[in-house]
């Protein structure tokens, strides 16, 4: 089985194939291409969805190009097409969901629209080191912080979520606080290795709630109050601050993880998201791991942003657990896509349609 994905639903354009075989085994990842538009946004301070939109227009094309000439092969031996039908930018996800469906119909080829979080949830079994179910996940990307659990592909129970700002954003509004560039996060990340985290103390909302939801906007708020305080002196000081920051955001997302871990009985996480890429979010869990004897996977470095491999990875899964729609190919290849769209609620809604 040959499966196409297609990722488009913010500032990345990624596309990638992967082979499945029947079974249990991995899929594999034969090629992928990937184009960021960091550089587009930079001079807006953030995403700009009509932009976005536009370059993924042309972009996509090019890139699935590069991919088949990469894998050596042709559009005819596709086997299926998958592309992020949501969460996302609405513009953005028509484009993916559009040239895939469009394919699809001239191929003669089923199509399969994945959830984005799943994309990322799963995108540990491509790396060396794979998980195996049953597992606890953290997604930490830009717009979204939950604990899940996973049974099983398609097999998600939410333990607990944000109720306001993600852990991404939080990263991304301090850094622009502190006059950071776009993207926020990375740049708030490294300039924290020349900080000391002690330096200021910030709060940890909802560390001791008692539940596994999370809230990082006072945060963002504490930061604020912190760079007024020191108005001129914010320059020499710039440094601890994004070092504080980062230590209160990655405490939280550690504990709450340990957590999920303990109220669960399960012993293995996986970290998935952009923020997995964080260093200090890293060392600590692998830390945390090796102290209480637990097993933390991640993603790739390079398969931590929005990229197609965990696209096409997330279908080929589905399809291994025998999770393929059977309408598949649709009325006339007609496609919608889920600007907002649960994970929990998207998995429990395709197992039933499939049952």
């Amino acid at each position: 089985m040959l499966i196409f994905g297609i990722e488009s639903s913010c500032d990345e354009t990624g596309v990638a194939l992967v082979r499945a075989e029947a079974g249990t085994a991995p899929p594999r990842l034969l090629a992928q291409a990937l184009h960021s538009q960091v550089q587009m946004h930079e001079s807006y301070g953030g995403v700009v969805p009509e932009l976005a939109s536009r370059d993924h227009i042309r972009r996509v094309l090019p890139l699935t190009h590069s991919v088949l000439q990469q894998a050596g092969c042709t559009l005819q031996q596709i086997d299926c097409l998958a592309f992020t039908r949501g969460p996302g930018l609405a513009g953005a996800l028509l484009v993916g969901a559009g040239v895939a469906c469009g394919m699809a119909a001239a191929l003669g080829k089923p199509t399969l629209g994945v959830h984005h979080l799943e994309g990322h949830l799963l995108s540990p079994f491509l790396s060396a080191d794979a998980p195996e179910f049953p597992f606890v996940a953290l997604l930490v990307s830009g717009g979204h912080t939950q604990l899940m659990r996973v049974d099983g592909v398609g097999r998600y129970h939410l333990l607990g979520e944000t109720i306001d700002d993600a852990a991404g954003e939080a990263f991304d509004k301090s850094a622009k606080l502190l006059g950071l560039g776009y993207p926020g996060g990375p740049a708030l990340a490294r300039l924290a290795e020349r900080g000391r985290a002690d330096a200021f103390k910030l709060p940890r909302p909802l560390l001791h709630s008692g539940d596994l939801d999370f809230s990082f906007a006072g945060l963002k708020t504490a930061v604020l109050t912190q760079v007024r305080k020191l108005g001129p002196e914010l320059d020499a000081r710039r440094a601890d601050l994004a070092a504080a920051t980062e230590a209160a955001i990655v405490e939280v997302l550690l504990k709450k993880s340990l957590a999920a871990l303990q109220q669960t009985g399960l012993r293995r996480l996986v970290v998935a998201g952009g923020v997995g890429a964080n260093q200090r979010l890293r060392q600590q869990l692998d830390a945390a791991a090796q102290r209480l004897g637990l097993r933390v996977h991640y993603p790739e470095l390079h398969l931590c942003t929005d990229n197609g491999a965990m696209i096409a990875l997330a279908a080929a899964m589905r399809w291994q657990a025998g999770l393929m729609p059977a309408d598949a190919r649709g009325e006339g290849y007609s496609f919608a896509v889920r600007p907002r769209w649960p994970l929990a609620q998207s998995a429990s809604a395709e197992a039933a349609a499939t049952a």
